[in-house]
């Protein structure tokens, strides 16, 4: 009965849904949007190392740590490795031309299958042999060699030849960027510029060990730098932690927005209803006479405001799952359309068809059968 009910008046059940359409599809674009960019920033995060931490010394009278405090650290239970970096700007002559260029120093420690492009890393060798090798940034390394390959190539850095030994990925927007630098051995680097200490480095630890390592290496820096608070320790695990709060927090804001036209829709749904009853008291009335309870009565147009709710949650999750599939394929995203966002909608949209019909719902059933006949 509620469905013929809704399909007997086709155009106005659509302009009624309506806005439980665009409120549940907005709740589902959202919702499916903001899954997809938090799982993509895990998954980058995953790629560049959850388990490892960044040390940046801001001590001006102390400049960094020594190479031997790094070998302490690195002696850490839980520590797996620990990659400094050097930074220096200097003249670089290649393939003719000579420019400033970033000569970054690293360890092998730095290198593995998502760093290097072609070629080969640095090796322990290179690090404890100073060995004049240099790998070249994605950028660079096009710009210089735009149709060879650089490797085996030879290059000038602060007036030392350098021999090309590989290329680098593009750098990953939560790393420094390499793509116009070029990268050396730290040993190397630290005696060419005439360095003994090292301002920045960081530590890869153990699977779930980045706790008790952070532990450590704070209380280690801290007797180093004679308890002053002179550098700061950055987890990735805590950053990404902060990353999925602000989501949570930002779904919850544009979940909230959205549920202003799932209000509206309600407000429609209301609406209809109410006229439904006004259009329909000769049929109330001769339902009343007949027998039929309030109860009833109530129930039949609560069904009905219910049915038009899920109708519109329906349509949205399908429009919003098509938007968002749609967003997150230009956004370059994942499409992560979760069982628990599709309920949360449709759940939602049946709480407004419950709360906004039960208004009209009631009225009908408080009608007196002789007053609706009379007045029909």
């Amino acid at each position: 009965m509620a469905w013929l009910t809704v399909i007997s008046h086709k155009m106005r059940s659509f302009l009624t849904i309506l806005g439980i359409v665009i409120g549940t599809a907005s709740i589902i674009a959202l919702m499916t949007i903001i899954s997809g960019v938090t799982d993509s920033i895990n998954e980058e995060v995953a790629t560049f190392g959850a388990d490892r931490m960044t040390v940046q010394i801001e001590d001006a009278s102390k400049n960094g740590v020594s190479v031997a405090e790094l070998d302490r650290l690195e002696a850490i239970d839980g520590v797996r490795s620990v990659s400094p970096t050097t930074t220096q700007q200097t003249d670089v002559y290649v393939t003719g031309q000579t420019s400033t260029q970033s000569i970054i120093g690293k360890s092998n420690s730095y290198f593995d299958d998502s760093t290097v492009a072609t070629g080969r890393g640095l090796t322990p060798v290179d690090v404890s042999q100073q060995t004049h090798v240099a790998l070249l940034g994605d950028t660079l390394a096009k710009e210089a060699f735009p149709t060879t390959s650089p490797l085996g190539e030879t290059i000038v850095v602060g007036g030392i030849r350098y021999t090309v030994v590989g290329t680098l990925a593009p750098s990953s927007e939560f790393s420094m960027s390499t793509d116009e630098a070029i990268v050396i051995p730290v040993t190397t680097a630290l005696q060419q510029f005439h360095q003994n200490t090292i301002a920045s480095f960081d530590i890869y630890t153990e699977a779930g060990q980045s706790e008790t390592v952070n532990e450590a290496v704070t209380q280690q820096l801290t007797t180093a730098f004679n308890g002053r608070d002179t550098f700061t320790v950055t987890s990735f695990e805590d950053a990404l932690a902060s990353i999925d709060q602000i989501n949570a927090l930002l779904s919850m804001l544009l979940v909230g927005i959205a549920s202003i036209s799932l209000l509206v829709g309600g407000i429609g749904i209301m609406n209809m209803m109410l006229v439904s009853v006004t259009e329909r008291t000769s049929e109330i009335g001769l339902r009343k006479a007949l027998g039929a309870t309030p109860g009833k009565i109530r129930q039949q147009f609560l069904f009905e405001s219910v049915l038009l709710s899920l109708l519109g949650g329906f349509v949205g999750v399908v429009v919003g799952g098509l938007l968002a599939f749609g967003l997150t394929l230009v956004m370059g995203v994942p499409f992560t359309l979760a069982s628990s966002t599709i309920g949360l909608a449709l759940g939602f949209s049946i709480l407004i068809g419950v709360v906004f019909g039960y208004i009209p719902a009631r009225k009908a059933s408080n009608l007196q059968p002789i007053e609706a006949l009379r007045n029909a």
